[in-house]
């Protein structure tokens, strides 16, 4: 009697099953990958629009030799005037909500009434951001044309706004996929980190060893088995915020499948983390510290509850060395933008070259006894 071959996509598929049921009898799991997601987005999602934004789209154009330039472009006015190549893409990026308004200072016309004219352009992409800043301007403004000082010779006046339409801007399109993230992140480092610790301390992957299933068939089973799970999280969270909260997915079913697939992507790498953490990790509590070292920054500084644009200067250059940063950033562009996984190359490309770099090091430190 012949005995058929031992089938490797078999055994592979046999222990993605296991997983799997493991990862839905795990509170933990369920935890950090879905409740914890939730709950911050119906927090938020009730709260409404806040303010998300300081960047204010500067007219190159604009005089900057005035009093009302040096006071906006201060380091403690709290605003970052940003300026375009065109007045197109100043315009675009204001429909899309990234900038809170346009200004554009215009020179003293001596000729007439002797005020330096300010335009300011605004839009309901925003959200409150643009009338926050309209606010403020008015009153530097006003306390400008009010001093004592030579200055006082230069009034200043700022015309009607321009009202432009576009898309509201609301709060559930930042946190949502910053908790997207957030859950990817958490699933990735720590269900990884303590899986395969705790398979080598209970010597089930000793165990694996006796069988003829190769070790890359147990990694890719528990890959599978992960990622079936969080993908459908990811679902959980996307299809709740759009229903419930009226989270914006710019091309529908195709916004979502390319959010699923940057999803994906983004689990993919961060259990390279996990890998790296179960591999130096000498007892199980030691897990928490490793693994809170890799996902806390990240957590903070990443854009998750927050513009990165609101931290100081020396900050944002941590941030943008997290590969959590263009996840983010690329689940934006793509849920209230409309852009493509093509036009999101560059963030994909940054959080690939992570990924490369952390499983290079995972296959140093990872420890299958």
């Amino acid at each position: 009697m012949n005995t058929p071959p031992y089938s490797q996509f078999q055994a592979t598929l046999a222990i993605t099953r296991a997983s799997l049921k493991s990862i839905f009898r795990s509170p933990s799991a369920v935890i950090f990958s879905l409740m914890f997601p939730l709950i911050f987005i119906v927090v938020f999602g009730f709260i409404g629009g806040g303010n998300i934004s300081v960047d204010v789209g500067f007219d190159k154009t604009s005089d900057t030799t005035n009093v009302l330039y040096k006071i906006l472009a201060g380091e403690n006015s709290g605003v970052n005037l940003v300026t375009y190549p065109t007045a197109a893409e100043m315009t675009a990026d204001l429909k899309k909500g990234n900038t809170a308004a346009i200004i554009s200072i215009l020179p003293i016309d001596n000729l007439k009434d002797g005020k330096v004219k300010v335009n300011l352009q605004l839009c309901d992409a925003s959200g409150r951001n643009g009338k926050i800043f309209q606010s403020q301007l008015n009153a530097i403004i006003s306390t400008v044309n009010s001093m004592g000082t030579p200055i006082a010779d230069m009034k200043i006046q700022m015309n009607q706004p321009t009202e432009i339409k576009g898309r509201a801007y609301k709060s559930i399109d930042f946190i949502l996929p910053g908790q997207l993230g957030f859950s990817l992140l958490a699933s990735g480092v720590f269900g990884t980190a303590f899986v395969f610790f705790s398979l080598r301390q209970t010597l089930v992957l000793k165990r694996f060893f006796a069988t003829p299933i190769k070790r890359s068939g147990i990694i890719i089973g528990e890959a599978i088995a992960r990622l079936i799970f969080a993908m459908m999280g990811s679902m959980v969270i996307i299809l709740i915020g759009r229903f419930a909260f009226g989270f914006t997915l710019i091309h529908g079913f195709t916004t979502f499948l390319n959010m699923i697939a940057l999803s994906a992507l983004g689990l993919i790498v961060f259990m390279g983390f996990g890998f790296v953490v179960s591999g130096l990790a000498k007892n199980e509590s030691s897990i928490p510290p490793f693994a809170n070292l890799i996902t806390m920054p990240q957590f903070l500084l990443a854009g998750t509850f927050f513009s990165i644009q609101n931290f100081p200067h020396w900050l944002q250059y941590v941030s943008y060395a997290l590969p959590l940063t263009y996840l983010n950033d690329a689940m934006r562009k793509i849920a209230f933008e409309g852009a493509g996984l093509w036009d999101v190359h560059h963030q994909i490309l940054i959080v690939v070259l992570w990924g490369v770099g952390i499983y290079l090091l995972a296959i140093k430190v990872f420890r299958w006894e």
